[in-house]
C-alpha cells in the first residue's frame, strides 16, 4: 500500500479544480493524474487514466454527479470515488453511497483531512466529514415506526429548524396549501394541537 497514489478529480470550477490539484500534487504520495470539469469530458478518457481514486463533485454541467457514480464504476470498477460537494441533504449523501461512493466529504473540509481521507478511501475506508457522519447516524437512529411518511417527516425537520410554512413551501417546491395539509395531518397522526406540541412530541419518539 506504500505506492503512489492516482488521483483524479472531476470538478466543475476551474479554481477549485485547480487549488485541490495543487494540494494533493504537491503531496509526497499522491499524483494527480487527470483533471475533468464534467463527467462527459472524463467519460472520454478516465479509463486510461486509471487513477485509484476519484474527487467528485456533485453538480456539474450535463450527468451529474450522483448520476455518474455507476457510470464511472462500470468503467473503472476497482476505483474508489471520494465526494467533494457543497450538498449535505440526506437525499444526496445516501444516494451517493447507494450509487458506490466509498466517502463523502463537503467542501469546507480542510485540505489536510481531504488529502487523509484519499488515503484512507484506497485503503477501504469511508471517511466522511463531521457534519456528514451526524446526519448519517441521525437518519439510522430515526424511529422506523414513524406513522408520519417520509415528506411529513421532512417537513416536521423543517418546522422544528424553525421554517415558517412559506419557507417550507419554496425549499420543497411544493404550494402552500400542500404544506398546510401535511401540517394537518402530522397533528392528527400525532394527536397534537400545535407546532411545539408536534416537535416536542417528535424529538421523545426519534421521529426526527
Amino acid at each position: 500500500m506504500g505506492r503512489t497514489i492516482k488521483v483524479s478529480i472531476i470538478e466543475d470550477d476551474e479554481t477549485l479544480r485547480d487549488g485541490y490539484a495543487f494540494l494533493i500534487g504537491a503531496t509526497e504520495g499522491y499524483d494527480v493524474i487527470s483533471t475533468y470539469c464534467s463527467y462527459d469530458e472524463a467519460s472520454k478518457k478516465i479509463a486510461t487514466d486509471k487513477p485509484d481514486v476519484i474527487l467528485l463533485d456533485i453538480e456539474l454541467p450535463g450527468v451529474n454527479g450522483i448520476d455518474a457514480i455507476p457510470k464511472l464504476k462500470k468503467l473503472l470498477p476497482n476505483c474508489y470515488i471520494l465526494i467533494l460537494t457543497v450538498y449535505e441533504s440526506e437525499k444526496q449523501i445516501f444516494n451517493a453511497l447507494a450509487n458506490g461512493a466509498s466517502g463523502y466529504l463537503t467542501k469546507n473540509t480542510p485540505s489536510t483531512k481531504i488529502i487523509e481521507s484519499i488515503k484512507e478511501v484506497r485503503e477501504g475506508g469511508g471517511p466522511m466529514s463531521i457534519n456528514i457522519a451526524r446526519l448519517v447516524i441521525r437518519s439510522f437512529q430515526k424511529n422506523q415506526e414513524s406513522p408520519l411518511s417520509k415528506r411529513e417527516t421532512q417537513i416536521l425537520e423543517l418546522i422544528g429548524e424553525g421554517k415558517s410554512r412559506g419557507q417550507i413551501a419554496n425549499e420543497l417546491f411544493i404550494d402552500l396549501e400542500t404544506v398546510r395539509s401535511h401540517i394537518k395531518n402530522i397533528y392528527l397522526k400525532l394527536d397534537v394541537n400545535s407546532r411545539a406540541d408536534a416537535i416536542k412530541l417528535a424529538r421523545q419518539n426519534k421521529l426526527i
